[in-house]
């Protein structure tokens, strides 16, 4: 399995537990995040220090969640975005200190796992 942080310094020790998104962009990237999630989410688990979010590696998957996990970079740079991927494994880690965990906790949760294939 590779992982490729993002992003590559720390920088989750000082920046405030905000997102910078207006509100269309949030709303762009909360579409974004439940499409992906309908397509090819398979776990949501909380962490100690914040979450992982586990997706069927489908064609497409692993490029639009690096996409999402981008923006989230830039825009919560209070927390660690990490994605992992193997041939048959896709997740993504995010992790934070205090305040950081509890946001990340609550993040989300909306999201509907995708229906098992037959």
């Amino acid at each position: 399995m590779t992982a490729a942080p993002i992003p590559t310094e720390d920088t989750t020790a000082s920046a405030p537990v905000a997102c910078s998104l207006t509100t269309e962009g949030l709303a762009e990237q909360a579409g974004r995040w439940a499409r992906l999630a309908a397509r090819a989410l398979t776990a949501h688990t909380k962490t100690a220090d914040g979450l992982r979010l586990d997706f069927r590696p489908e064609p497409g998957t692993e490029e639009e969640l690096r996409a999402l996990a981008a923006v989230e970079t830039q825009c919560c740079p209070w927390a660690t975005w990490t994605v992992r991927a193997s041939a048959t494994q896709l997740a993504l880690d995010v992790r934070a200190t205090g305040d950081g965990v509890t946001a990340l906790h609550g993040m989300f949760t909306g999201l509907q796992q995708a229906p098992v294939p037959r």
